[in-house]
């Protein structure tokens, strides 16, 4: 992977943070990827080819990709036509969506 993981991502994931679950605003829902499955997925879905820059992490469980971009910024591509052009910024870094999950 070119894109690192956050470092406040991993410390939520391997702490006690939920892999599934909804927040206020956007995403709304989401499914986080095992950390182990990142890459794969990412091989996969061809998120380094359809949209450079970013990383995928997870989903909103409706079609579209949550990525990191190489800042730790969080958006939104959809999976179905993807491209760069098409992110939709959702928050600065994984902090702002931690304090957004719903408990």
């Amino acid at each position: 992977m070119s894109i690192d993981l956050p470092a406040d991502y991993l410390a939520y994931v391997e702490g006690d943070g939920v892999a599934e679950g909804t927040t206020e605003g956007d995403p709304g829902y989401f499914q986080l990827w095992p950390p182990d499955d990142i890459e794969e997925m990412n091989q996969n879905l061809g998120v380094a080819t359809m949209a450079p820059g970013f990383l995928g992490f997870g989903s909103d469980g409706g079609g579209e990709l949550l990525a990191f971009d190489q800042k730790g910024a969080v958006f939104m591509l959809p999976m179905v036509g993807m491209e760069a052009k098409g992110a939709k910024k959702i928050a600065d870094s994984w902090a702002q969506i931690r304090e957004r999950i719903k408990e």
